[in-house]
């Protein structure tokens, strides 16, 4: 076990999001919380000036030293970028990347052992180079933007965060939990990853594969006749949705509809359809006591082998697993049962299918 506290110095600049700033080092306290101070790390906040930066949320946050003075520092273990985004009058979020901090994320990345970005803070790692000829995510809502403006980065919109080396890309804001959990993990063990989880009331861990949002929260198509497409997909999960009946509804060839969806919404028709199946799955396992067969008929699968195997290859989990860990009404004894799976999710609250398909919304 080390014994060092290791340096972690996180960017800081106008605008930036805060919880991006502030869930990591949560993480890390805990950390030092139940080992008694024995190993940790020693978090420092870095801008261009001493002066309070004013985050996206409007509180305000005292630096603990400059750029110039974390550069001299020396020995920086892990370099975390968060990152800002502007919203238009359409809704429409658009990540940020000033030139300046982005200097500076370049010139400090190459003193430290490793870097990670938190959320949109990719957009920065990649403005400096530090993505090129990498896989990275971001948040969902940026995924595109960052794949258009950056080519020779391989962009992987799904998982909620992912390693190339010594740099590390996190999604969503909350997925920030999950990605400093893996780096106390790599630097102190699962054991000690595990004690801070159960501290953060998290599963260790979600692996980094799996999805950040909910297949209706995807990107709309630009496309209206696939848009509407999408639409009777989530209003007829029960039915027939093969490719054959999509294309004949939408009034397209084959080959162009699988087209339209690969380029418009990053999926095929039928990987879409199964993903809006599981959604549904998902919602009822929470809040709901029906039996595996039954959910199973409601959501379209037609078997529980079905829909098991598309729970394994869309949450590497069971849905009995799943719903053993989250649900939110009394058991159902007469459930019927299925392999348990050795990975977990982190829990979420139990809402309607409904309300559910908005909850994941909110801008990064």
């Amino acid at each position: 076990m080390e014994s060092a506290q290791r340096l972690v110095v996180i960017v800081l600049f106008e605008g930036v999001d805060l919880l991006d700033v502030t869930g990591p080092p949560e993480v890390f306290a805990l950390l030092r919380r139940e080992t008694g101070d024995a190993v940790g790390y020693r978090v420092v906040l870095a801008a261009a000036t001493a002066e309070p930066v004013t985050t996206a949320a409007g509180v305000r946050i005292l630096p603990d030293l400059t750029f110039d003075r974390a550069a001299a520092e020396g020995g920086i273990d892990t370099l975390l970028v968060p990152g800002s985004v502007e919203v238009d009058q359409a809704g429409r979020v658009r990540a940020l990347a000033d030139p300046e901090v982005v200097e500076q994320v370049r010139r400090l990345a190459a003193r430290s052992r490793r870097v990670a970005s938190v959320c949109v803070g990719a957009h920065l790692l990649a403005a400096a180079g530090l993505l090129d000829g990498r896989r990275a995510t971001t948040h969902w809502s940026t995924a595109g933007q960052l794949a258009a403006e950056y080519p020779q980065i391989e962009v992987d919109a799904d998982p909620i965060f992912i390693r190339a080396g010594e740099v590390w890309t996190g999604a969503g804001i909350s997925a920030c939990l999950d990605l400093s959990l893996a780096l106390v993990a790599e630097d102190f063990g699962e054991e000690l990853a595990l004690r801070v989880a159960r501290q953060l009331v998290m599963y260790l861990k979600r692996p980094s594969g799996q999805s950040q949002f909910s297949v209706p929260l995807e990107p709309v198509s630009t496309t209206r006749r696939i848009e509407e497409l999408r639409h009777h997909v989530l209003r007829n999960l029960t039915g027939r949705l093969t490719v054959p009946e999509l294309a004949a509804h939408a009034h397209l060839s084959e080959r162009q509809l699988v087209r339209i969806f690969k380029s418009e919404l990053g999926t095929t028709p039928s990987a879409y359809v199964e993903s809006a199946r599981v959604e549904l799955a998902r919602h009822r396992l929470e809040s709901g006591d029906d039996t595996l067969e039954r959910i199973a008929t409601a959501c379209g699968f037609g078997t529980t082998d079905t829909l098991v195997r598309a729970f394994r290859r869309r949450l590497d989990t069971t849905p009995t697993d799943y719903r053993r860990r989250f649900r939110t009404a009394v058991p159902d004894a007469t459930a019927t049962t299925d392999t348990t799976a050795t990975t977990a999710v982190t829990p979420e609250a139990a809402v309607t299918p409904e309300a559910a398909v908005r909850a994941d919304a909110a801008a990064p």
